[in-house]
């Protein structure tokens, strides 16, 4: 059997490849592991390495020992530390990493430098700030591509990938979302002790290239919140560098009985809040990729998402700065953008991804990349 080992440090990236995890662990083929590192293991964003404890998958290792600081870079070279020698004991056949987050870049460093095959879920995208890059490099590092779609591969084509390398398969998360096994509305109020039936889901992360302007920003999207006088779902940022002034602003929104806010939720929980929210606002991915599946409202704020949609094609966003007066005014016109639409898959990419694995060519692959001049 093949070892096929996964790499998450964040809720987000976890609810992305899980339904992945789970078709590895079931199959007779291959043999899933999974490396749980960064924000899982971090007590203030709420122990989340304890949702994928919960999945009771038979190879999870918990990282605990790994230090934690507001430099990225120092987090990524002790992320790859740590994982270099989980990974000379397990020894995988391929790493899969996801997304844009030094976890992923860890994963993607240690596969590439141990001669290991690494593939990369959801590459080619644009991502904003620092991410982005971070992106491009994993991709560079990779030999094997699971994109969500057409423009996603076009860009790694772009970047020098070889097109044999590159799959599109669409975003895994999406499988889960057009489920019929999601908790229900009642269980998800019920778990998280939500008091109403209406409210909007404000998740707004620190932009790491506008670092000095994050105090400012946000005070700004708290303001446009308290005056919008709707009730909120509040989910804490993620750990980047100026999220201490995210988390000092929601003070402000404590003990005010329209807010409920919380440090994470169970990603199927998310799915269902995210599926009977009235909107979705502030600058996670989610408000510009998952809020089409169900056609939820959307305002988009800042500079995060920059590049990576045009209102043009997907028609639930509204874009506006954090300017109270404008979020104000967002969240007012909501009803003109209740619209579906996704560019990101159809709910199949599971069964796609499995197939792919299962092809001979596949792990015949050179591990030595070569750049691929454009035709």
């Amino acid at each position: 059997m093949k070892k096929i080992l996964f790499i998450t440090g964040t809720r987000a990236d976890y609810g992305k490849i899980k339904p992945l995890i789970r078709a590895i662990e079931d199959s007779d083929k291959f043999e899933a592991y999974i490396y749980v590192s960064g924000m899982h293991v971090i007590p203030m964003f709420g122990n989340t390495y304890k949702e994928v404890l919960k999945d009771k998958y038979k190879n999870i290792y918990v990282d605990f020992g790994l230090v934690h600081s507001n430099s990225m870079s120092l987090n990524l070279g002790n992320v790859i530390c740590r994982l270099s020698g989980y990974v000379q004991h397990v020894n995988p056949d391929m790493i899969v990493v996801h997304g844009d987050r030094i976890d992923a870049m860890a994963g993607a460093v240690v596969g590439a430098l141990n001669n290991i095959k690494v593939a990369h879920i959801e590459g080619g995208e644009i991502s904003g700030t620092i991410d982005e890059s971070i992106r491009h490099a994993i991709s560079k590092f990779a030999h094997i591509h699971f994109v969500c779609n057409e423009e996603a591969k076009k860009r790694l084509v772009q970047m020098g990938e070889s097109k044999e390398h590159i799959y599109i398969i669409g975003s895994p998360d999406i499988d889960i979302m057009l489920s019929d096994n999601l908790p229900t509305m009642e269980m998800a109020k019920g778990k998280y002790e939500i008091p109403f039936d209406e409210y909007g889901i404000l998740m707004y992360h620190p932009v790491t290239t506008e670092y000095n302007k994050v105090p400012d920003n946000i005070k700004h999207v708290v303001d446009a919140v308290l005056k919008s006088n709707e009730n909120y779902v509040v989910i804490y940022p993620n750990n980047d560098q100026g999220s201490e002034f995210i988390l000092n602003e929601y003070k402000r929104l404590k003990d005010n009985d329209k807010i409920c806010i919380y440090p994470s939720v169970r990603f199927e929980y998310f799915l269902t809040l995210l599926k009977n929210a009235k909107f979705v606002l502030g600058n996670s991915s989610a408000g510009v990729r998952e809020t089409g599946v169900y056609g939820i409202p959307a305002i988009d704020v800042g500079n995060r998402q920059t590049g990576r949609y045009s209102i043009n094609m997907i028609k639930n966003i509204q874009h506006v700065m954090e300017n109270e007066e404008a979020i104000c005014n967002a969240i007012k016109n909501i009803g003109n953008y209740k619209t579906k639409g996704s560019f990101y898959g159809d709910g199949n990419s599971v069964n796609k991804f499995m197939e792919i694995l299962n092809r001979s060519e596949l792990w015949e692959l050179e591990l030595q990349k070569k750049f691929v001049e454009k035709e």
